[in-house]
């Protein structure tokens, strides 16, 4: 080909990248695109970490691209009007891309081909985001899988050398385009600055690399510490993910290297198990877009969940951190603060809205969304319906986390509630994960007054259970679909 457009989404990367890859080897000429979609950015606030990041990691990419002799065009509008107009100004052969599993993006890339159809360009797009997706994992009877574990035999089986090698681009050349001025300013897109690296957040590839070898300086003790917030034992490489300033394939091929495919390296080997979770919600996603917007197990859509003046205020409540339960309301508070939620928490906060308040999923899966600086639709969806157990291979519905025993196991010092909860740093230990059992002598002690200073606890959990079991009881031996 003479000369190729590669539109950048969510792979704001220069390395390992398909698309861009295979536009090199196959076109004389690469120019790159990226478009800040208005379609997303109109229905945020003016304040979003997640569009700092990106900007950010845009300028690095954009230096990135000009050592090589090339240049990041930026716009910012509607891709289906944005890109068939540039393709053809730069009189390109064809638009290249990398897949997306969501729904929109699919319904937004379909409308951006027919109108490239009508100028003769073609529209190609590849694999990246995903070590394996579409139909490459399938059951013996040609289905998308349904559980994790089979799909992880499965894929693990079908996994070969070749899957985690980085993807090459040699043979056409970077070229620069008149249009190429660099990345706008957060101002210029209708955005303001947040507190993006007050938090320590790093974009774009140096900042993913930094990540990178600090983790894997980390990575034996990985399966001991991942479950414990107070503690530095998870890679913290998900906003990088979901952006693409990092490259699935270097992570597993480090994961492997560390030895995740031998016996005995507990470590790393339950790293690649999570990096598999992440390609099975690509997959659920992909093969079963309902997901985002009803359970996958139909059944669960018969739930009645708490409606009226109480639900709202219970649900204000979650948000805020103000439940009374010490580890859901720090939890609430580190997400609120930072952007950011400790994977053990999402399970713990989203079993409490769901079971212990008695609320719909879709409204924590919501707030999630809106609060997440790594928010993915496929994970985010997956990571709410198994705690709801509406999704597939989700816990049972009877499995319903104590908040206090949860808080006992994975904080026994309160270390991480003392953190995020300063007005509890003088309870004992002992009192830590239930202050509202502290004597009124005992509170004034450590000067804290249970319902004045901190809340008391929204519901009873035994009471909140025996409830959530008489809610479930309407998917009782029901069957998944």
């Amino acid at each position: 080909m003479e000369s190729i457009l590669v539109w950048f989404r969510r792979d704001l990367r220069d390395f390992d990248h398909a698309a861009l890859c295979e536009a090199l080897r196959r076109g004389r000429k690469v120019y790159c695109v990226f478009i800040f979609d208005r379609e997303i950015l109109d229905a945020l606030v003016p304040c979003d970490r997640r569009v700092e990041f990106i900007r950010e990691s845009l300028v690095e990419l954009d230096q990135a691209l000009r050592a090589r002799g090339g240049a990041l065009i930026v716009r910012h509008g509607w891709p289906v009007q944005e890109i068939p107009r540039l393709a053809k100004e730069l009189a390109v052969t064809a638009v290249f891309v990398n897949r997306d599993y969501e729904t929109p993006a699919k319904k937004r890339d379909v409308a951006v081909k027919v109108a490239l159809q009508v100028e003769g360009i073609a529209f190609e797009s590849f694999k990246d985001q995903a070590i394996l997706d579409g139909d490459e994992v399938l059951t013996q009877a040609g289905r998308p899988y349904t559980v994790f574990t089979p799909y992880k035999n499965a894929w693990l089986r079908r996994l070969t050398e070749d899957d985690w090698q980085p993807y090459e681009g040699r043979g056409g050349r970077l070229a620069v385009a008149l249009a190429a001025h660099g990345v706008p300013t957060l101002a210029e897109i209708g955005f303001t600055a947040t507190d993006l690296r007050f938090l320590g957040i790093v974009p774009g590839m140096s900042g993913g690399r930094q990540l990178l070898a600090d983790f894997l300086g980390r990575i034996a003790r990985y399966h001991q510490q991942r479950d414990f917030p107070a503690l530095k034992g998870v890679s913290y490489l998900s906003v990088h993910l979901r952006f693409g300033t990092v490259s699935i394939r270097d992570l597993l091929a480090q994961a492997i290297a560390a030895g995740a495919l031998r016996e005995g390296a507990e470590g790393p080997a339950t790293w690649l198990s999570e990096l598999l979770w992440r390609d099975f919600y690509f997959m659920i996603l992909d093969h079963f877009p309902q997901v985002s917007q009803r359970a996958f197990k139909l059944v669960y859509d018969l739930i009645a969940w708490e409606q009226g003046q109480p639900a709202e205020a219970a649900f204000a409540a979650w948000c805020a951190g103000r439940t009374g339960y010490p580890l859901v309301d720090a939890a609430m508070h580190q997400l609120n603060r930072s952007g950011y939620m400790h994977n053990r928490l999402r399970m713990v906060t989203a079993s409490f809205l769901t079971k212990d308040l008695g609320i719909d999923w879709r409204r924590g899966e919501a707030y999630f969304a809106r609060q997440l600086n790594d928010f993915d639709l496929s994970a985010n969806n997956g990571g709410w319906q198994w705690a709801a157990s509406s999704g597939c291979d989700a816990q049972p519905y009877f499995r319903i986390f104590n908040p206090v025993t949860q808080s006992q196991r994975f904080d026994p010092k309160g270390i991480f509630i003392r953190r995020y909860l300063p007005e509890l740093a003088n309870v004992p230990d002992s009192f830590i994960h239930a202050p509202w059992c502290m004597s009124p002598s005992e509170q004034a002690a450590c000067a804290v007054r249970i319902g004045h200073d901190t809340p008391a606890p929204l519901v009873d959990h035994p009471q909140a259970r025996r409830k959530t079991l008489q809610r479930y009881a309407v998917v009782k031996g029901a069957a998944a679909p």
